[in-house]
């Protein structure tokens, strides 16, 4: 045991130096001294191979190492993208556990073995994350039902892991004081007791269920509560593909851009509406499909583990930052940037959750697209600004921190997608802190006159959003028959 724990620290040390070697070359290395081309390969070479170095150093430990480094996977506005890339395997192919390992803890659990309790059982996965793998089964009764069984030796590992984890980042911080990374150890020790607990998943579950059952295009799998415990979960089998996989949309005659829209009305309720938020939306949690019934496209979306609950105050004051940021009122920006805790890096702060650049910021977030120039020039700043981003991070709220990692899945899906930053996404948001703002308003007052007064202005304000999305419209439209006479007119039918 000591010799593992020897050779664990010795490869977690030397991914973390790797890391902070990267972390620091623009800093330290002189392109005049090596040319900055060379330069630029031989970092980049550096951060792959630490970064392989610790994706197998998370695989070889399993449960909270693999967490962890899904978390710094999904950090796109932090680390190179030599790391994100690397570490992103971590969210569907995490190391399997044995039918042997999974047998055991459904007869420690369900006090019966596998063939009492299912007609069949997929003995391959369907796939495996960080704490647990899927099943797939059928029960006796003939129901179709997907069984997530915990990886066995998670829980009694996981508080080593961390206790481990806090050594290491404390002994980077007196290499490198500049940097402060307990924020993710902090988050490693709240969350992860939660997403232990199955039962707490299923009860997630059926509550943003039932929170936005007025979206028809939203399908929360079902559970089953009879055959379910802290360590497997059993719920109602829904197919579908990746919400990442356009190759899957286009084979189903699924709208991508619709694809799009129902995600982004999907978080803003939860974020803005209802303080509620699903916090681990990669590819492999959010599926798409035909409804087998009506024929129209559906979100599903899995794994219930990991929720974040906004206070109001926080979410009001979120509200307050994203309407300045997409109606560019600079002041406000500041303002409620630094009432979240930003302090004087309220422009890195706004920059890190619009993932733009602060001249786009100031132009308007919702005016343009994000160009591949600019998000380069995000990417190579982030390198230059870790020390602020990091004094940054562990200075916000902590319900901040999911937010972040919520944000940027969602942004890599719609990058996958090609329909990051549409204008129809932050209209969609505006509506909902409308919404937001105006129902905590109401709920304040006790006269029906400011009641009515409130709502009448609520009502006007998305009436001149539905305005300036019409006129969009019209726009777009008129755009189309613009292009296509021109076409016409440049390339003539042929007599």
């Amino acid at each position: 045991m000591a010799r593992r724990a020897v050779k664990l620290a010795s490869w977690t040390s030397m991914a973390l130096a790797a890391s902070g070697f990267y972390l620091y070359s623009n800093k330290y290395l002189d392109p005049n001294d090596f040319g900055a081309v060379r330069v630029g390969r031989a970092v980049a070479t550096v951060h792959l191979r630490s970064a392989r170095r610790l994706c197998e150093l998370c695989c070889a430990n399993r449960g909270t190492f693999i967490k962890v480094g899904q978390h710094l996977g999904a950090l796109d506005y932090l680390l190179p993208q030599e790391y994100t890339s690397t570490l992103k395997v971590l969210h569907s192919q995490a190391p399997q556990s044995s039918m042997q390992e999974v047998r055991q803890v459904i007869r420690e659990d369900l006090g019966k073995e596998i063939h009492d309790l299912f007609v069949s059982f997929d003995d391959t996965p369907l796939g495996a994350a960080s704490l647990a793998q899927v099943h797939k089964a059928v029960l006796h009764d003939g129901r179709t039902v997907a069984v997530k069984v915990q990886h066995p030796k998670v829980q009694a590992q996981s508080s080593k892991d961390i206790l481990l984890m806090e050594v290491l980042v404390l002994a980077v911080k007196q290499l490198f004081p500049e940097f402060e990374f307990m924020w993710l150890v902090d988050e490693a020790k709240k969350n992860l007791p939660l997403e232990l607990d199955f039962l707490n998943e299923g009860r997630n579950a059926e509550k943003v269920a039932q929170m936005l059952k007025h979206f028809d295009f939203l399908k929360v799998p079902q559970i089953y509560w009879e055959l379910s415990t802290k360590r497997v979960l059993l719920m109602e089998f829904v197919d579908g593909g990746q919400v990442n996989d356009r190759d899957y949309m286009e084979r189903n005659n699924i709208d991508v851009n619709q694809i799009s829209r129902h995600l982004g009305k999907m978080y803003s309720e939860m974020i803005f509406v209802n303080g509620f938020v699903h916090c681990d939306p990669h590819p492999g949690n959010v599926l798409v499909r035909k409804h087998p019934d009506t024929g129209k496209a559906e979100i599903v979306l899995l794994d219930h583990g990991l929720y974040q609950v906004l206070t109001e105050e926080f979410r009001l004051d979120y509200c307050h930052l994203w309407q300045s940021l997409i109606w560019t009122d600079m002041k406000r920006v500041k303002k409620y940037s630094q009432r979240l805790g930003a302090g004087d890096l309220y422009p890195l702060f706004a920059c890190m959750l619009t993932a733009r650049s602060w001249n786009s910021v100031n132009r308007g977030i919702s005016q343009a697209p994000v160009t591949a120039t600019e998000a380069s020039e995000i990417r190579n700043n982030a390198a230059t600004y870790l020390p602020q981003i990091s004094q940054l991070l562990s200075h916000v709220p902590r319900q901040m921190l999911l937010i972040f990692k919520t944000n940027d899945l969602l942004r890599g899906i719609e990058a996958a997608l090609g329909t990051r930053a549409s204008a129809s996404s932050f209209l969609n948001m505006s509506r909902c802190c409308i919404r937001a703002l105006a129902a905590h308003n109401k709920k304040k007052t006790c006269s029906f006159f400011r009641r009515t007064q409130i709502s009448f202005n609520e009502a006007f304000n998305l009436w001149q959003i539905n305005l300036h999305e019409l006129i969009l419209h019209v726009k777009g439209l008129r755009l189309a028959s613009w292009l296509l006479a021109l076409l016409c007119w440049l390339l003539p039918a042929p007599h």
